[in-house]
């Protein structure tokens, strides 16, 4: 029997709401989840972002919050600024207005809050004064709005954790319990988690009410998504090994994942150094900070991004073409967290694992858990570099050849072939366009290797700083078309 929206007990106007947004059935985490929580049970899930679990908690607040009452009825907490403004959006695109009441008077929408950090508290609380329904932010600017007296709990029927992990895992659990400990006892909770770790167990087991629990496997389309290991050099570093991985896959956009903020900051600078449009996004930076580097992201500005787990949970790029393990996650689940990035939209996408010997039981783990053998490479040399950029040249000017403004140009390809032959002169622009397109490991600059592990770049003997040229067989400050992007600066607070 098909599940659909009508029978998970939505109301008709909402069910609408949804056929309008072009919702067509529920996903497995909807379908298990919205039912129960209608019904009043309290929800432990573990689901991954992608599997719809948004609108599993979004759609029963909606549909049980009463617009007509000021107080605060419903809190999301979120572990980052980005995330809260997903979900405050999600909600408020599933958001309609209930019917008239009995006597006829017209009942609004629910208010929809978001609070976070970085922003004017004074616009908060005054939003807060006019009435709210529905609060969803951080712990840290709840936490001050408790602290001022200006968020009232008292009134809260439904409280939802989303990402309790990474919630956890930035330290927020004991911002977490002093919240959770404000709201009345009488009250519905959910948790919603990409992995389930020991301490969210024990946070369940200490605020939720005998919860169902619903595990939705992550699904790795793997048609959509190639997943490959490029083994390092014995000897070599992976910072050394990424720069002809990057020249020879030579991603549209990508996100490199690391384990650590200060390797995300040096390997950044690394790249940056080596010419790349490339940033960091850790929690280190500012909200503003990492709002300009998502922007800069998602409007192509900067191609890669540098970023650990936790940060990378508030970037959401639909046409991410790779996902770069640099360092592989201690979990399957987070690895699979990590692919499902790419090849999303009916678009291909490519999932690269950087691999030393000691990750061999990790890749065994990977290849179990996603039924997918991982496709093994050795790190491209040169020449292969060099062959796959021209071939993908050679389609370049295929399409051209086919377009409609090539003609513009035959009057100077005629007046050239009057002194030079034509097989010369197409030639000679083909080495102009070429070399404006040629990957920066390709430059003249470069040697037969990339230059060695960037923490040994920076502490001297080929290393200038950050985004330095690195001498000696190092790359170039430029790449072709242009300098790399300014570093963004971290606070050092």
């Amino acid at each position: 029997m098909t599940v659909t929206f009508a029978s998970l007990g939505l109301s008709d106007s909402r069910i609408a709401k949804l056929t309008e947004m072009g919702f067509e059935e529920p996903t497995q985490i909807q379908a298990e989840a919205i039912p129960q929580l209608l019904a009043g049970r309290e929800v432990l899930g573990q689901a991954q972002t992608g599997t719809g679990k948004t609108a599993a908690f979004a759609l029963p607040i909606l549909e049980r919050v009463d617009p007509r009452n000021r107080n605060v009825q419903a809190l999301v907490l979120t572990p980052t600024r980005e995330l809260a403004q997903q979900v405050a959006e999600a909600m408020r695109e599933f958001n309609v207005a209930p019917p008239r009441s009995d006597d006829g008077e017209r009942v609004f929408r629910p208010q929809i809050l978001t609070v976070y950090g970085g922003q004017s508290i004074e616009r908060q609380i005054q939003r807060l004064d006019r009435g709210v329904q529905i609060v969803v932010g951080t712990p840290g600017r709840i936490l001050d709005l408790l602290r001022r007296k200006c968020l009232n709990l008292s009134k809260v029927e439904y409280l939802v954790l989303d990402e309790a992990d990474e919630m956890l895992s930035m330290g927020f659990l004991p911002d977490v319990e002093t919240i959770l400990s404000e709201a009345p006892e009488e009250r519905q909770m959910a948790f919603f988690s990409a992995t389930m770790p020991p301490s969210i167990r024990r946070l369940s087991n200490q605020f939720l009410n005998d919860p169902v629990v619903i595990k939705v496997k992550a699904q790795v389309t793997t048609s959509r998504i190639n997943q490959v290991v490029y083994s390092v050099p014995r000897g070599w570093s992976k910072a050394k090994a990424l720069l002809p991985v990057m020249a020879f896959e030579e991603p549209e956009s990508a996100i490199i994942f690391v384990r650590t903020r200060r390797t995300a900051a040096e390997l950044t600078s690394y790249l940056q150094g080596s010419g790349y449009s490339v940033d960091e996004y850790h929690g280190d930076l500012s909200q503003s900070q990492r709002e300009r580097m998502l922007e800069r992201f998602k409007s192509k500005q900067v191609r890669w991004v540098v970023a650990t787990d936790i940060a990378a949970r508030g970037i959401h790029v639909d046409d991410l073409t790779h996902v770069v393990n640099f360092d592989l996650p201690d979990s399957v689940e987070n690895y699979v967290h990590r692919i499902g990035r790419t090849g999303r939209a009916g678009k291909e996408g490519t999932a690269i694992v950087l691999a030393q010997g000691y990750d061999r039981r990790k890749l065994r783990d990977i290849e179990y858990h996603t039924k997918q053998a991982l496709e093994p490479r050795n790190v491209p040399t040169r020449a292969q570099i060099e062959n796959r950029h021209l071939d993908r040249f050679k389609e370049q000017v295929k399409e051209v050849l086919g377009g409609e403004r090539v003609a513009s140009f035959l009057p100077i390809v005629s007046e050239l072939s009057e002194e030079y032959d034509p097989h010369t002169v197409a030639a000679a622009a083909l080495q102009m366009a070429y070399d404006k397109t040629r990957p920066v490991w390709l430059s003249p600059e470069w040697g037969e290797d990339a230059p060695d592990d960037y923490r040994a770049a920076r502490r001297g003997g080929g290393g200038r700083g950050r985004g330095g040229n690195y001498r000696g067989g190092g790359a170039p400050r430029r790449r072709a078309g242009g300098k790399a992007p300014a570093p963004i600066k971290r606070n050092k607070s």
